[in-house]
C-alpha cells in the first residue's frame, strides 16, 4: 500500500506540475497576443481620435484622446462633398458586386466541379492562370469595352466585372468538390429535376458557408476600391467613398482634420462588418482545403 500512496502523490504533483506550466505558457501566449492586437488596432484609434481635432492642433502635438472640432469637420466636409451619397454609391456597387461574384461564382464552380466535360481541366487551369495578372493591368480593356456597349460612368460598369471572379470560383469549386457527393445530384436528377433547379434547391443551400465567407470578402474588397471607379467613372454624384475621400485630400491639402475624418467614415463601416462576422470570416477560410 505504501508504494502505491507513493505513486499516486508522485502522479498528482506531476499532474499540478503539469497544470502549472501550462498556466505560465496560456498566460505569456495571451499577454504576446493582447499586446499585438494593441499595437494591430492603434493607428486606428488614433485616426478616430485625429478626426476630432482641428488642424491646428494636429500639426502642433501628438493626440491620443478625443477633440471637440468633429462637428466642425463634419460640415465643413459635407459643404464640399455629398459624403452620404458616397456611402450610398458605395453600398450599390459593393452590394452589387458580392451578389454578382456569389450567384455567378457559385455556378461556375458547381459547373467545373461536377460536370465533366472536354477540356475541363485545361479551362479550369487557364482561369486560375488569370490570378496571377495585376487587375490595373485589364483597366485598359474594360475601358475599351465597357465604353463600346455604353456603359461608362455608371455604377454596372463597376458591378458586372465582379461575376467573374476567379478566386470566387476557385474557393466555392473545392468547397463543393469536398462536401456534395454526387449521388444527391444523381438522386434529384432521377426525380426529374433539371440543373438550375438542382443548382437553386440543392447546391446554393448546401454551400452557404463557402458563399458567406466568398461574400463577405468580396463586399469589404468592393468598399474598398478606388482605382476602378476612379477611372470608370467621370460623375462626381456617382463615387464611392474612397473617391471621395481622395477628393476630399485634393480640395484641403493640409487640413489633416477632414483627411483623418474622411478616412475614418470610409473604413468604420468595415471595421464594424468584420468585426461583427470575424468568426464567420476566421471559420471559413480553410473550407477551400477540405477534401473528401
Amino acid at each position: 500500500m505504501e508504494p502505491n500512496k507513493a505513486t499516486t502523490s508522485l502522479n498528482q504533483n506531476t499532474e499540478e506540475e503539469l497544470l502549472r506550466k501550462q498556466k505560465i505558457t496560456n498566460f505569456i501566449l495571451y499577454t504576446f497576443l493582447i499586446m499585438l492586437a494593441a499595437v494591430c488596432l492603434f493607428p486606428f484609434y488614433l485616426m478616430i481620435m485625429y478626426s476630432t481635432h482641428s488642424n491646428a492642433d494636429i500639426a502642433s502635438s501628438f493626440l491620443y484622446l478625443p477633440g471637440t472640432h468633429l462637428l466642425e469637420n463634419l460640415s465643413r466636409m459635407t459643404e464640399n462633398v455629398n459624403i452620404f451619397r458616397g456611402f450610398m454609391n458605395s453600398f450599390i456597387i459593393a452590394g452589387g458586386s458580392t451578389a454578382l461574384t456569389i450567384y455567378f461564382g457559385g455556378m461556375t464552380a458547381y459547373g467545373f466541379s461536377k460536370f465533366k466535360f472536354k477540356y475541363n481541366t485545361p479551362l479550369f487551369l487557364f482561369m486560375l492562370a488569370t490570378m496571377m495578372i495585376p487587375a490595373q493591368l485589364s483597366l485598359i480593356g474594360s475601358y475599351r469595352w465597357l465604353g463600346m456597349i455604353g456603359l461608362l460612368d455608371s455604377h454596372a460598369a463597376i458591378i458586372l466585372p465582379a461575376a467573374a471572379n476567379t478566386f470566387a470560383v476557385f474557393f466555392i469549386k473545392q468547397f463543393i468538390d469536398g462536401s456534395i457527393p454526387n449521388e444527391i445530384l444523381e438522386s434529384a436528377r432521377i426525380d426529374g429535376a433539371g440543373e438550375l433547379r438542382i443548382f437553386h434547391r440543392i447546391i446554393l443551400p448546401m454551400i452557404v458557408p463557402a458563399l458567406a465567407a466568398i461574400g463577405i470578402f468580396t463586399f469589404i474588397g468592393s468598399w474598398n476600391n478606388f482605382i476602378s471607379p476612379l477611372v470608370l467613372l467621370f460623375s462626381e454624384e456617382k463615387y464611392p467613398l474612397p473617391v471621395l475621400v481622395a477628393m476630399i485630400q485634393g480640395y484641403y491639402t493640409t487640413d489633416y482634420g477632414l483627411m483623418y475624418l474622411g478616412v475614418a467614415l470610409s473604413v468604420v463601416p468595415i471595421i464594424i462588418v468584420f468585426s461583427i462576422l470575424s468568426k464567420r470570416i476566421m471559420g471559413s477560410v480553410a473550407i477551400g482545403a477540405v477534401k473528401g
